[in-house]
């Protein structure tokens, strides 16, 4: 068939028919007759070329190729649905309660950028949950969340944010006593701070374990939380392995020193998500794509 008015009011009459499964009950949704109703799907089986419903006396009900048209034309009026819902929204001013869930360490890249946000979007009021703990976007009632590594769930949209590397680093003080590891093996001699995954209880692992075989961090502190690694690093209690935005302005100012070691390549990504529900809201879009402008762009 070719688009045409006639033709997209002829899915829709047809599709009406299809979910209440009656010619009857279609006609009373469209505001016409059930005898225009049959005259119009009539027309579309002609016009396909295939019987879209079986008839009787008391009841309708789609054949195979009907549940098959019913599909796709479902889906058709679905987007149409969407490009509308998408332009009407786009002219409304983004405005509400917009709650935002980061790990603990979002902070450090969020919060610089919450002014500008308010600035442009001043009728829309942040709450945002900092927490490591892995939430449940949908059951918690979140509108959207931040976090870093593997994306499981399907009811769920996303962007990339970007990705980050990891760096290791030590205080002057540190490296003042016990010296500037010059290889990936001397670091057997250091005190290589650990990190355990709050969600978890695995430990991340040093990069030299796998370039250097039989290799063990000596390690004087484990703890779950990134910001503490980096405060106890700048204490000089050993060599800090964390993500370079959450060292950076360390390096900057000298409290901490980069260890310009070749290991091995680690990186992390962060994402932005929201439930994928069909019409996405102007507070949720407006957030998703200013963080997608300003985050992790160094």
């Amino acid at each position: 068939m070719n688009p045409s008015a006639e033709n997209l009011a002829r899915i829709v009459t047809f599709v009406q028919t299809a979910e209440s499964l009656s010619f009857v009950g279609a006609a009373r949704h469209l505001g016409v007759s059930a005898s225009a109703v049959g005259k119009t799907v009539a027309k579309l089986e002609k016009t396909l070329g295939v019987r879209l419903f079986q008839r009787s006396t008391r009841t309708v009900r789609l054949t195979d190729e009907g549940c098959l048209f019913y599909e796709r034309c479902r889906k058709v009026l679905d987007d149409l649905h969407d490009a509308e819902a998408m332009v009407s929204e786009a002219a409304q001013t983004p405005r509400g309660r917009l709650r935002v869930s980061l790990p603990t360490i979002g902070y450090r890249f969020l919060v610089p950028h919450i002014a500008e946000f308010h600035r442009l979007y001043p009728d829309v009021e942040l709450d945002l949950d900092f927490s490591d703990r892995l939430v449940d976007i949908i059951e918690d009632g979140f509108d959207a969340v931040i976090r870093s590594g593997d994306l499981p769930d399907s009811r769920l949209m996303s962007r990339l944010l970007g990705p980050f590397r990891f760096v290791l680093c030590a205080a002057p003080a540190y490296l003042a006593i016990h010296g500037m590891p010059k290889n990936i093996a001397d670091l057997a001699n250091h005190a290589c701070l650990q990190f355990r995954f709050p969600t978890s209880g695995k430990i991340r692992g040093w990069p030299f374990a796998d370039a250097s075989p039989g290799t063990q961090a000596n390690s004087p502190l484990t703890c779950s939380n990134m910001e503490a690694i980096r405060a106890v690093t700048v204490e000089g209690l050993g060599l800090g392995y964390m993500p370079d935005f959450l060292a950076r302005s360390a390096i900057a100012d000298g409290t901490l020193k980069h260890v310009p070691l070749n290991l091995p390549a680690d990186e992390g990504r962060f994402w932005v998500l929201w439930p994928s529900s069909r019409q996405l809201s102007p507070k949720i879009r407006v957030f998703v794509d200013f963080v997608c402008a300003r985050l992790f762009k160094d």
